[in-house]
Order: structure tokens, then C-alpha cells, then sequence
């Protein structure tokens, strides 16, 4: 190395990451992480997801803990979505943006009382997050970046439920658990909070537990779901599952170059609520309205879209870019989304895409490409 390069950063293990060998995990770098990409193989994880359930390892993500009088105001300013609303063990699905009014980063939010309230972030933007909570805690209210001592296990699928009654204690419980509410349990005795969230389309649960209970709680999960056909699952399957949702990525979908309003995520700003940051740009893009929209596609010739490529018009010229694609297990088709001129978002719409200096004709439909039933 010369003098003049700069060290690599080590990359960081979540306390699973012994499981993940064990079971045969390929490990990849992913947000300064190494993690599990598959087991046994992209589409057969994807697969149990929606006919049983997968187990997935998010303890990337990164959890902030805000308390005191002023917390729930603190909240109400940082993001977009309406937390006032919010009773006592209830979750929101909402982002934070900048005063420009684009996306620093999507989060959900969870009220654990009115004064206190955990928030999670992307791990590729944690410590952007951490730092943006912070400031704006500062002589308001306690703030903790809970992070390193909190490990995240996502169980999703049809019998996430029916596995978690086998792990015993308040197991059986669960089940009666309303969609984006949380509570404290005991789970394979291990003290815990599961929240009804998710990123894959599925019903499921997202548990939080102290880092060195993680390996515990996962080994016996794994235990008593594979016999009712729960897989663990990587980050290869967990992209093509949130797709066919049609849940956004950060990096893809969204980033500091996007807003939330073009990006198909008008439901979670509230313009409504008090003075909140990016309130006033994104009444403003709101009112001139949008030059662009997200849109999700089918390819109708031979091709996989992929992130970066362009989308075409009729005569070639290049409209747009494609921000996530792939083929869908679930559907059997090539699948992507994408940002078109406004004009060119109505179902139907058929366009073309650059795929390595092809035109792949694509067409326009209605998203969620996928909705369990």
C-alpha cells in the first residue's frame, strides 16, 4: 500500500455471523457488514418466504432510542409521517429528509410510550441518522444510539407465527399481535420486543434482542421451523422479495437525490402535521408538481433490467433510469422499477431499456407486482 492510500475499513460482523458460516452462508460485503447473500440458493429462500417462512439476519440496522419530556416532538420534526397519531406500542412507516425535502433515509418509528421512542435506519446510514438525531436531541430530550448492543431477527412468511409458538414461553401469544404494533416477550427464553413489520410482503415479525442472546433465539427458530419448511434466508432473496412488494431501497429507489413524493411515498408525508424538515420543499414540489415518477415494469422481450440501466423512449432517447430489477420467482417474469417523465407513468406505457446496449422493449403495470392474499 502506498503512503497515500487510505487503510480499508474493517468490515463489521452482527453477532449471527458464526450461525451464517455454520449454515453454509456465502458471506459478501454489504454496508461495511459481512453478511449472508444465500444458503442454499436465491430462489428456494425466496420461495419459503411465501409458502412457509424465511429467517433473515438484520442486525445491521442500526436503532436509536430517543426519551424524555420532548421526545415525541423531537420525532414529530425529524420525519415526514404523522407520529402524533401513535398510541403505545405502535410502529410507523415513515422517512427523514433534508431541508431540500429529499430522502436521508426511510425509517419506522415505534412508541414505546409518549416519552420514549426507538427509531431504525438503514445500516449503510447509520451514522448519518445517528448524527442528524443527535443534534436535534440535544438540550431536548436522552438520546442513545442502541445499536451495538441490539440484534435484529426478521421472521417472515405464512407460518411465522406457528414457528414462533413452537419456540414456547409467550410464543402462542403472538399471534393475536396487530399489523405494525410491538410488545416485550419472551421468546425461546429469551427476553425480547417483536413488532409485526416487515420488508418482504409477507406477514411476519421483526425481534430485537440484546446482541449476545441473538445466536440463542436464531438457532432455535431454525430449529423448530425447519420441519414446517422455514429456510434462513440472505440479502439476495430479501431484494427480490421486497421487489415483488415493491418496497423501496435505499441507494435504489430512494437517496438524497430523490423525494418522497416522486418516489410513490406521498402516503407517509403528511403536509398536513406542524413544521417538520423538508416540509416547506415538498409543499412546493407538491404544488408545481412532479417531472418524474417512480413506475414499476414488466420487460416484455428477452432481457433482465437491472440498477443504472436507462430507460428509452420510442426513439431511443434515454428518459429515465432504471432503479432495481430482476427477475420475480414468485411471478416467473423480468421485473423492475424504475424513473419515467410524468408523462410516460400510466399503466400501459410501453418504453425500451438499455440492457448493455440492447433495447428491451418493457411495459408499464400496476404495482405491487406481488400481494399475498
Amino acid at each position: 500500500m502506498s503512503h497515500d492510500e487510505a487503510p480499508t475499513t474493517p468490515l463489521r460482523r452482527t453477532p449471527l455471523f458464526d450461525e451464517h458460516v455454520r449454515l453454509g452462508g456465502r458471506i459478501v460485503p454489504f454496508a461495511g457488514w459481512e453478511m449472508p447473500v444465500q444458503y442454499k440458493g436465491l430462489t428456494e429462500e425466496h420461495k419459503a418466504v411465501r409458502t412457509a417462512a424465511g429467517l433473515f439476519d438484520v442486525s445491521h440496522m442500526g436503532e436509536i432510542l430517543l426519551e424524555g419530556e420532548h421526545a415525541a416532538s423531537v420525532v414529530e420534526y425529524l420525519v415526514t409521517g404523522d407520529t402524533a397519531k401513535l398510541v403505545d406500542g405502535q410502529a410507523l412507516y415513515t422517512c427523514a429528509c433534508n431541508a431540500q425535502g429529499t430522502v436521508l433515509d426511510d425509517l419506522i418509528v415505534y412508541r414505546i410510550a409518549q416519552t420514549r421512542w426507538l427509531v431504525v435506519c438503514n445500516a449503510s446510514n447509520r451514522d448519518k441518522i445517528v448524527a442528524h438525531f443527535r443534534a436535534a436531541a440535544e438540550n431536548h430530550c436522552g438520546f442513545e444510539d442502541a445499536s451495538d448492543r441490539t440484534a435484529l431477527i426478521a421472521m417472515q412468511g405464512p407460518k411465522a407465527y406457528a414457528i414462533a409458538a413452537l419456540a414456547g414461553d409467550d410464543g402462542p401469544a403472538l399471534a393475536s399481535l396487530g399489523s405494525f404494533h410491538f410488545r416485550d416477550a419472551v421468546l425461546a427464553g429469551v427476553k425480547c420486543t417483536v413488532a409485526r413489520t416487515g420488508y418482504t410482503g409477507e406477514d411476519g415479525m421483526e425481534i430485537f434482542c440484546p446482541t449476545e442472546d441473538a445466536a440463542k433465539l436464531w438457532s432455535t427458530l431454525v430449529d423448530v421451523g425447519r420441519p414446517l419448511g422455514l429456510e434462513p434466508a440472505g440479502l439476495g432473496a430479501r431484494d427480490t422479495l421486497r421487489l415483488e412488494a415493491r418496497l423501496s431501497l435505499y441507494g435504489n429507489e430512494i437517496d438524497e437525490t430523490t423525494n418522497p413524493l416522486e418516489a410513490g411515498l406521498g402516503w407517509i408525508v403528511k403536509l398536513h402535521k406542524r413544521d417538520f424538515v423538508g416540509k416547506d420543499a415538498l409543499a412546493s414540489v407538491k404544488e408545481a408538481g412532479l417531472a418524474r415518477k417512480i413506475v414499476g415494469f414488466e420487460m416484455v422481450g428477452r432481457g433482465i433490467a437491472r440498477h443504472g440501466y436507462p430507460l428509452l423512449d420510442a426513439s431511443g432517447g434515454a428518459v429515465g433510469v432504471c432503479t432495481s430489477g430482476s427477475p420475480s420467482p414468485t411471478l416467473g417474469k423480468n421485473i423492475g422499477l424504475g424513473y419515467l417523465p410524468a408523462s410516460m407513468a400510466e399503466i400501459g406505457t410501453r418504453f425500451l431499456v438499455d440492457c448493455r446496449g440492447r433495447n428491451i422493449e418493457a411495459v408499464v403495470v400496476k404495482t405491487p407486482f406481488y400481494k399475498r392474499a
